[in-house]
């Protein structure tokens, strides 16, 4: 922990981003939505199952290679649609930022993460995994010899499920591998479809974090982490209690910190970034882990639009992230607390309330202009897999909201509206995984062209639906700015 007898505050700044996607195309059947339509309807399985996509082809899919930075967002442009008929040559699972894992690596990383033997996974192909994840650079010994001769027979799995309610796991369609038991035979938040959510968020961002501590910064170094899910880790007593953040860092060899959950649906990560840089500039730690996992109930949550669109269902992957958050080091991109914007309870709820709020406050009161900020970043979903569900395209939508606070301000001409759209947003290529979506995927980009000294501002920002959580109807957002660090110049 940092000094705190000084009162002198520091400038926060980011050091530091990782991102880590897990393919996951055989658990798309036990989304939420795939799930309940398959009870409902049967036959729809096999349908489902024909939509899958190959590891290969989640690797060469455009927007993947954007989200681990293999590819600049402004590439995407370029690109020819529809993206996942045009997949990239000679694509890498390893990117600046982090990596695509296959299925059958991800559930060996769910075992290491399991501490109570609650997930059965075959021998067989338990060893099959073992052999696969021993090389990878991120895996310890230690990792291995926690799973290495934990398999168990094919009957102790068909046994579990048949007589013990446990969730069937498979590989390759309908090849069954494990299971994932109850955690209790009387808590219901401690039954398989809620555990499997929280083992495959701890286990991507186990290796969110890892990433980041492999290529920027030791895991010795963190005081504080902040775990920013959609999970709800706790039992009966106490639903989402939580500290996810804690048990991410126990896996990633941060022995030195302690830490604690943001919830605030998809704006939790730019809430947790805010909250991370406040207790930087005060002084009370000096470097901060923003985390968070994938959402397991998202798989394959708008797969009947690919279905009628007779493409393969997209909503297949798991996604993780890491921030690093530290002192002035005179380099990194700082975030500028001053211009955090804020939806208030009195704000209301409309579209032009939430972004006068979060855009058009924060930069009045910085004395800036919209046409001062080079990257507006906000949700980022990829529009291949809200349009064929009707969802629309997202980012596009939000970045002519935010082009029309600029013709309206006389910022801008109004035929210049589309410009503005094109080179001061970008197109989205986040998995819609919520929280992961919410600009936070642009934040690595940012970091690396303001490093490199071809953007100076981007600003951040998130909405959130409280209203999904029956408690309250109004709606929820922040955001923040950073800037080009100029070495205290």
């Amino acid at each position: 922990m940092a000094d705190r007898s000084s009162n002198h505050n520091q400038k926060p700044v980011i050091k530091a981003v990782s991102y880590f996607l897990a393919h996951v195309p055989n658990m798309v059947r036990h989304g939420s939505k795939p799930s309940r339509e398959v009870r409902e309807s049967p036959a729809l399985l096999e349908e489902l199952l024909g939509h899958l996509n190959p590891f290969e082809k989640a690797v060469a899919y455009p927007p993947n290679q954007v989200f681990i930075g293999n590819l600049d967002p402004e590439e995407l442009f370029e690109m020819p649609t529809p993206w996942y008929k045009n997949g990239v040559r000679n694509a890498s699972r390893q990117g600046p930022f982090g990596e695509i894992m296959p299925e059958e690596e991800f559930y060996g990383v769910m075992k290491i993460c399991d501490e109570f033997d609650l997930l059965l996974l075959e021998d067989e192909f338990l060893e099959e995994v073992v052999g696969r994840l021993r090389p990878h650079p991120l895996i310890t010994k230690e990792d291995i010899k926690r799973i290495e001769g934990r398999g168990v027979p094919l009957e102790r799995i068909r046994r579990a499920i048949d007589e013990e309610m446990a969730m069937p796991l498979y590989i390759n369609r309908d090849r069954l591998i494990g299971c994932c038991q109850r955690g209790h035979e009387q808590d219901f938040n401690l039954i398989p479809d809620i555990l499997i959510e929280n083992f495959t968020n701890r286990a991507s961002g186990v290796m969110a974090l890892r990433h980041l501590t492999s290529k920027f910064a030791s895991p010795d170094i963190f005081d504080y982490l902040i775990g920013c899910g959609e999970e709800a880790v706790g039992d009966r007593y106490n639903r989402g209690g939580g500290n996810m953040a804690k048990a991410i860092g126990e896996l990633s060899g941060c022995v030195n910190a302690t830490g604690s959950d943001t919830k605030a649906f998809c704006c939790a990560p730019v809430h947790a970034t805010v909250i991370g840089a406040g207790l930087v500039s005060s002084n009370v730690f000096r470097n901060v882990a923003v985390v968070a996992g994938g959402s397991f109930a998202k798989l394959g949550m708008k797969f009947h639009g690919h279905l009628r669109s007779d493409m393969p269902i997209l909503e297949d992957v798991l996604a993780g992230i890491a921030i690093w958050i530290s002192q002035d080091d005179g380099q990194s991109p700082v975030i500028r607390l001053d211009s955090v914007g804020k939806h208030n309870i009195s704000s209301g709820s409309s579209q032009q309330a939430i972004f006068e709020k979060l855009v058009i406050e924060p930069l009045d009161r910085l004395g800036m202009r919209l046409t001062d900020i080079d990257k507006f970043a906000t949700e980022m979903h990829n529009p291949e897999l809200t349009e064929p569900q009707g969802s629309g395209n997202v980012p596009r939508t939000n970045y002519r909201i935010i082009g029309s606070f600029a013709v309206l301000r006389k910022e801008i001409e109004r035929g210049a509206l589309e410009d503005f759209i094109r080179t001061r947003g970008m197109l989205g290529f986040s998995p819609t995984q919520g929280h992961i979506a919410s600009a936070v995927p642009v934040l690595g980009h940012a970091v690396k062209k303001m490093k490199e000294g071809k953007i100076s501002r981007a600003m951040f920002l998130a909405k959130g639906s409280l209203f999904l959580g029956r408690m309250t109807q109004l709606a929820d957002g922040i955001s923040f700015l950073i800037e080009r660090n100029d070495g205290g110049k």
